[in-house]
């Protein structure tokens, strides 16, 4: 979240891990409720990772594809929205198409997981928690478990290479990591990921950038752009601001005043 402190009203922001039989497949299951009645509207903008989310809202239930940009939504009235946070790969077992084929769109959940699933949207808003939120879409997703494939475990796990190792900075060398030429690693990031593996370093590295922004450290922008595998400061802070709305020295401030 680039905006971590919110104004007015009461927020709930909650996680939980999957069953064990789906953690090849689901990284999490999220829940964000808020009520703003009598209070003014708030934005809340998000950076993009590399994964597909089934997300149940406003009386729907749709799969959402990788976003090439932050995502903005205003909060207002009351509302609760659950969402299933695919695993990097981990929806492309589902899905009758390459992941890369949902970027910055979506598409009706029961196009995947069938009109079992418009049955549940109904019941979400009146749950307790997001265990009882969890406890209504499990079933569903264990009862349309595709078998395991190599490829999306593969990407998976590049994927994760890609967040946690801050040496790569270069396709390429997530390429010779996987033992891939590039064209293949392409390939499979387009049908699996939805996101070429370029996109997904430069993100983690500037998801760093935000992070340590966050913790209110005191940056020296050139050091950090050479460390993040930018050539030079401008780069870095063209980068940032398309992403995030601001510059990095904007930012930090914006942060520091709420």
């Amino acid at each position: 979240m680039l905006h971590t402190r919110l104004g007015e009203g009461a927020f709930e922001h909650a996680r939980r891990a999957p069953a064990p039989a789906l953690a090849g497949f689901v990284e999490h299951y999220w829940c964000v409720r808020w009520d703003l009645r009598g209070r003014p509207p708030q934005l809340q903008e998000t950076l993009p990772h590399p994964n597909l989310h089934l997300v149940v809202e406003r009386g729907e239930a749709r799969v959402w594809g990788v976003h090439d940009g932050r995502f903005r939504r205003v909060l207002e009235g009351r509302e609760t929205v659950f969402g299933v946070k695919f695993a990097a790969g981990g929806a492309r077992p589902w899905l009758d198409r390459p992941a890369g084929a949902l970027a910055n769109r979506s598409l009706p959940a029961h196009e995947i997981f069938g009109t079992a699933i418009d049955a549940l949207v109904p019941a979400i808003p009146g749950c307790a928690d997001i265990a009882d939120m969890a406890a209504l879409v499990e079933p569903l997703l264990l009862a349309t478990l595709p078998p395991p494939d190599p490829l999306a475990a593969q990407a998976r796990e590049l994927v994760a290479l890609a967040a946690t190792n801050r040496e790569l900075l270069r396709a390429e060398q997530l390429a010779g990591h996987a033992g891939l030429g590039l064209r293949a690693l392409q390939r499979l990031f387009r049908d699996y990921v939805g996101a070429s593996p370029k996109w997904v370093i430069a993100r983690y590295r500037l998801h760093e950038a935000v992070a340590q922004l966050q913790a209110g450290r005191t940056l020296a922008w050139t050091e950090l752009a050479l460390a993040l595998g930018y050539y030079d400061q401008a780069h870095f802070i063209r980068d940032f601001r398309r992403l995030v709305g601001c510059s990095p020295a904007g930012y930090a401030r914006r942060e520091s005043m709420r």
